[in-house]
């Protein structure tokens, strides 16, 4: 079965034979691109079928797995998500406004602020996670596990030499 990128590969081939051999890595790479778009899209009709932003899905699932307490600080949202400050700054501004998220000063140092999930916003993250599996678990409907397991362990190894390592 052919797709897109297989005809990709071949106009190339036929307007520059002399790159037949180097096009290989358009078969993984442009697939990932394409199926990063498939995804994206996925996301956004997902979540904002429940009222989110992919953004604040983001830090309502990163929130939900540190564990109780749910809270980190802005500084650690921006490690993780890699986004600007003011960016963080927004996203928490409309949770905080739904009343998902709320900022909490802490101890006697109050420069540093806690972005703390709230029984709200915990409820939600609970409810909205199952269905986000259940989407996403369809969205590699016709894959078995195996396929999905060595293709992970694929692309990790990929990720991984270009040190992309990191675990926070």
């Amino acid at each position: 079965m052919s797709d897109i990128v297989d005809v990709i590969a071949e106009q190339w081939v036929k307007e520059r034979p002399e790159l037949a051999d180097d096009l290989w890595p358009i078969q993984v790479l442009a697939r990932v691109q394409r199926m990063q778009r498939v995804i994206d899209k996925a996301l956004k009709a997902f979540c904002a079928e429940h009222g989110l932003e992919p953004g604040e899905f983001d830090v309502l699932t990163t929130l939900r797995r540190s564990g109780p307490p749910y809270a980190l600080t802005a500084g650690a949202f921006l490690k993780a998500a890699m986004v600007t400050s003011g960016a963080i700054t927004n996203r928490i501004d409309r949770m905080e406004a739904k009343g998902l998220v709320e900022r909490v000063r802490e101890g006697s140092d109050r420069r540093t602020v806690l972005i703390h999930l709230t029984e709200r916003g915990r409820e939600l993250t609970d409810t909205v996670m199952t269905a986000h599996l259940r989407n996403y678990a369809k969205i590699l409907d016709g894959i078995d596990r195996d396929e999905c397991e060595r293709t992970a362990a694929v692309l990790r190894k990929i990720l991984e030499a270009h040190g992309d390592t990191s675990i926070t």
